[in-house]
C-alpha cells in the first residue's frame, strides 16, 4: 500500500510523522509514504522520515493507493479539477465540511472515499480524529485508515451525515477550549501569580478534569455536583456562569460552527 499526501502542511505533516514512525509503516503494511505541496521545502522538512516527494499532484495520484486530501477545503474543487484519479484508489479527505458528494462531482462518480475530521494535537501524538466510512470503503481498507489516524491519538467511527456536525465536537473545539483557557489566565495575571506556575496548574486541571470525563464512569453532572461543596467557593463561580449561560453559549457557538461547515461545501443543514 502506497499513501500518497497531497498537502503537507501542519496536519498532513504531523500524519506523515505519525506514521512514519508506527507499526503500521514499520511492519510494511504502508509500503512507502509519498506526499506533494507547491512549497518544496515543505517536502525537504520531511527527508528525515524518508517521505518521497511528487514531482506534481498528478504525479501523486498516479503513484499513491491510498490518497489523502489535506488542502484547505476552499482551494479543494480546484486542485481536484486538475489531476484524475482511478476508481480503485481510497480517497481520503480531512477538508472540513467537504462531503462525499463534493468530491466524486470534481473526480469521478464512484470515487471511494473517507471522510475524516482530525484535530491539531495530532500534531502531539494526541488527536481524536472522526472518521466516515462511505459507499464502496472494505472494511479492511476502513480499518486502516483507522489504525493511521489512531497513531496520531484516538480515532472514533461516526455516521457520514455527521461528519460535518462533530467538527464542533474535537475539530474546532480546541480553540473553544484554548479561548476559555484565556480567561482564568488573564485573571491569574490580574492578580500577579506567575504566569508559567499559572499556566500548568490550569493546563493540569483541564488533563485531570478530562481524565474524569472519560475513566472515571459519572456523568458531567456528578463530576460538577463532586467539586462543588454547599455554600463553597466553586458554587458562586457556577451561579456567575450560569446567569450568564455559559452552556447556551456553547450551543450557540457549536451551532455556528456546523453552520460554516455547510457553507463551505455550498450545502444547506436538514
Amino acid at each position: 500500500m502506497k499513501l500518497g499526501f497531497l498537502g503537507a502542511g501542519n496536519m498532513g505533516t504531523a500524519m506523515m510523522r505519525g506514521i512514519a514512525a508506527s507499526e503500521i509503516f514499520l511492519s510494511g503494511e504502508i509500503e512507502e509514504i509519498l506526499a506533494f505541496d507547491t512549497d518544496s521545502q515543505k517536502l525537504a522538512n520531511l527527508s528525515d522520515i524518508k517521505v518521497i516527494p511528487a514531482e506534481s499532484a498528478q504525479a501523486l495520484a498516479d503513484a499513491a493507493d491510498m490518497l489523502v486530501l489535506a488542502v484547505k477545503p476552499q482551494v479543494l474543487a480546484g486542485v481536484l479539477d486538475s489531476i484524475k484519479l482511478r476508481k480503485e484508489q481510497v480517497i481520503i479527505s480531512i477538508c472540513a465540511g467537504i462531503s462525499a458528494e463534493f468530491i466524486r462531482s470534481h473526480t469521478i462518480p464512484d470515487a471511494r472515499i473517507i471522510l475524516v475530521m482530525p484535530n491539531t494535537p495530532l500534531m502531539l501524538g494526541l488527536g481524536a480524529t472522526a472518521l466516515a466510512k462511505c459507499a464502496g470503503i472494505t472494511d479492511a481498507e476502513f480499518m486502516l485508515a483507522k489504525k493511521m489516524f489512531a497513531t496520531c491519538g484516538i480515532a472514533e467511527e461516526v455516521p457520514e451525515n455527521r461528519m460535518r456536525e462533530v467538527i464542533a465536537v474535537n475539530s474546532s473545539s480546541p480553540a473553544f477550549l484554548y479561548l476559555f483557557a484565556k480567561g482564568f489566565l488573564d485573571y491569574a495575571q490580574s492578580e500577579n501569580m506567575d504566569e508559567g506556575a499559572a499556566k500548568r496548574l490550569f493546563a493540569q486541571a483541564m488533563i485531570g478534569s478530562a481524565k474524569m470525563i472519560t475513566d472515571s464512569g459519572y456523568s458531567i453532572d456528578e463530576l460538577i455536583k463532586m467539586v462543588s461543596s454547599p455554600g463553597g467557593t466553586t458554587l458562586a463561580g457556577l451561579a456567575q456562569l450560569n446567569d450568564r449561560d455559559l452552556t447556551g453559549a456553547v450551543q450557540a457557538c457549536c451551532e455556528a460552527c456546523t453552520n460554516r461547515a455547510y457553507e463551505l461545501a455550498g450545502a444547506k443543514k436538514a
